[in-house]
């Protein structure tokens, strides 16, 4: 049973895949979204926030370049996606304020603004008092911080539920089932097959299937990505009026070298995240990662413990080899890559739909996305071949 063809079949409906379909509908092309429950995935358990600056890490200097360009790109996203779909999106310009507990943190926060500040970023360094001036109810050891105003926040899931809307209305069609085929006819990538048997034709295929993106049938073995999932533990907590305002900004630090952050709604939700774990497709909730969360967080905010807990859940990042994203064309023609965004994906979601939709439009990456090509572990590959081989390269 064959359905109708369309141009751009994306593989994925998470805010990634959602956002390259609206996009490529808005190009003009016939697009779709093979997913059996579209708006799903990584997006409900995401904290949102949108931390270019405070996200740097050493040897992340590429990567940064692409999260500061859609963080720029942010403010008119989101003013677009509101007005076209009606729906606010949680985004607050509330920025972050990074702290340390002990010595050591202060040392490593210290060679982070440094990091920032030879990056080009800006960041002010507090010390204790001025971050609990900003914080009230910042624990008494706090020995320090950095406030950077740049880094905003969204609510992963409302900005999820509203691509979905404008989906919908950029006339993009869903397949709600599982994609577990890719159809490849004269070496070209033609479509997949669903889980039911249907097969769903296309002019060019998009693999947007976050952590899952590795394991859908019938993609050549040099054109797989090598996207693994990295799990992530997730509390929510309710701030009741009479509490309010906890806190009026995302607080984050390294405690016992664990991150943790706090990342407050104006819905009166609080999130604590997130766990780090290398342990495959396992999403349950543990009593170990939460109360890891819990108490790494109630020493940063001790009154934490008075807020009633909402809701504790474990999510996927899809993780690749140097923690970025694996955008555009493949070495199979017709077949496009936006998956492997690891802790990025919800800041990068507006330059990767303009990035592949570009593609899509023109069969090249934009000049801001091609440092981020599949083509980079291919090549890295076939470099390193000779050497693990002994022979000279």
């Amino acid at each position: 049973m064959s359905s109708r063809t369309s141009d751009v079949l994306v593989v994925g409906g998470g805010i990634i895949g959602l956002v390259t379909a609206w996009r490529a509908a808005q190009r003009g092309f016939a697009a779709a979204v093979v997913d059996p429950a579209p708006g799903g995935g990584a997006a409900q358990v995401a904290a949102g926030m949108l931390a270019a600056v405070t996200e740097l890490h050493f040897g992340e200097q590429t990567l940064l370049g692409l999260n500061l360009e859609s963080a720029r790109r942010y403010p008119r996203f989101a003013a677009e996606l509101t007005e076209l779909t009606g729906q606010d999106l949680g985004y607050r310009r509330c920025g972050t304020l990074a702290v340390a507990l002990d010595a050591d943190d202060r040392a490593h926060l210290r060679e982070l603004h440094t990091l920032q500040r030879q990056s080009g970023l800006e960041s002010e360094w507090l010390s204790g008092r001025d971050c609990r001036r900003l914080e009230p109810l910042l624990a008494p050891g706090v020995r320090g911080g950095l406030r950077v105003d740049a880094d905003h926040q969204i609510d992963p899931r409302r900005l999820a539920a509203a691509l979905v809307t404008a989906c919908e209305r950029a006339g993009v069609a869903f397949h709600r089932a599982w994609a577990e085929r890719l159809v490849v006819a004269r070496d070209r990538a033609a479509g997949v097959v669903t889980a039911d048997g249907t097969e769903l034709a296309a002019g060019q295929v998009v693999l947007a299937g976050g952590s899952l993106s590795g394991r859908l049938a019938g993609v050549p073995a040099d054109v797989v990505p090598p996207v693994r999932p990295v799990k992530g533990q997730v509390v929510r907590l309710t701030v009741p009026p009479r509490y309010a305002p906890f806190l009026s900004r995302t607080v984050r630090a390294v405690v016992r070298g664990s991150a943790v952050y706090l990342v407050p709604r104006e819905n009166g939700e609080l999130v604590l995240g997130a766990t780090s774990e290398e342990l495959g497709f396992d999403t349950t909730v543990t009593a170990g990662g939460v109360y890891e969360l819990l108490r790494d967080a109630h020493e940063l905010v001790p009154g934490i413990t008075e807020l009633p807990l909402a809701e504790t859940r474990a999510g996927l990042r899809p993780g690749s080899p140097d923690n970025a994203p694996l955008l555009g064309p493949t070495a199979l023609p017709g077949l496009l890559l936006a998956t492997g965004h690891h802790r990025n994906g919800v800041l990068l979601t507006p330059v990767t739909g303009d990035a592949l939709a570009h593609a899509l439009t023109t069969g090249e990456l934009p000049p801001e996305a091609r440092p981020f090509t599949p083509a980079r572990f291919s090549r890295a590959a076939a470099a390193d071949a000779p050497r693990r081989s002994g022979q000279p390269a």
